[in-house]
């Protein structure tokens, strides 16, 4: 299996769709650089009367889609059945990936129905491409992480705010879950 970085979801809303052209190009340096990979992006503007445009993009060709479709399905199945390669959950996962997105049509059209007129959204699958040599290194080490979770600014705030309250004895507080605003980091 190849290896893969941290997969970040990010949701951003645009007020309007007077886009600047100030994103794609980080984007581009970002990826010429090896740090990012965009897996999947979506990007859907709903004008004033209601209608749509809808734009997708991704970095991966259908052979890197269908290795990621497969990845990601094994992942899946083996938390819901508890196997580390669990048919169901590959075959589940090529079929999400099968037409070479994974956000497809009906996510596209449940966004839609979402989103306020007048408005834009974009959802975008990230690979951190720049953390895998530094996953090997401490695989390499015999380590294994633990955790592995984003912080928004707003959870630091929270954590400080914790921290104030709290006793010594009190255990660190939690948010419960791998990553926070659908920000999550894989093994």
């Amino acid at each position: 299996m190849p290896e893969l970085g941290p997969v970040e979801m990010m949701v951003v809303e645009f007020d309007g769709y007077r886009f600047k052209g100030e994103i794609w190009p980080e984007l581009e340096r970002l990826k010429e650089n090896d740090i990012i990979r965009l897996i999947d992006l979506l990007v859907i503007r709903k004008d004033r009367s209601g209608a749509l445009a809808v734009l997708t993009a991704t970095d991966l060709d259908i052979q890197d889609m269908l290795e990621f479709g497969a990845m990601i399905g094994s992942l899946v199945g083996a938390g819901a059945t508890g196997a580390e390669s669990s048919p169901e959950g590959l075959l589940a996962g090529l079929s999400k990936v099968s037409t070479g997105h994974v956000f497809d049509e009906a996510e596209a059209q449940r966004l839609a129905a979402e989103i306020p007129l007048g408005t834009a959204v974009a959802v975008a699958l990230i690979e951190h491409r720049w953390a895998i040599p530094l996953r090997r290194a401490v695989k390499d080490a015999e380590g294994e992480i633990l955790s592995d979770e984003w912080l928004s600014p707003q959870h630091l705030i929270e954590l400080g705010r914790a921290a104030a309250t709290s006793s010594p004895d009190d255990p660190p507080p939690t948010n419960g879950s791998n990553g926070s605003n659908g920000r999550s980091g894989s093994h």
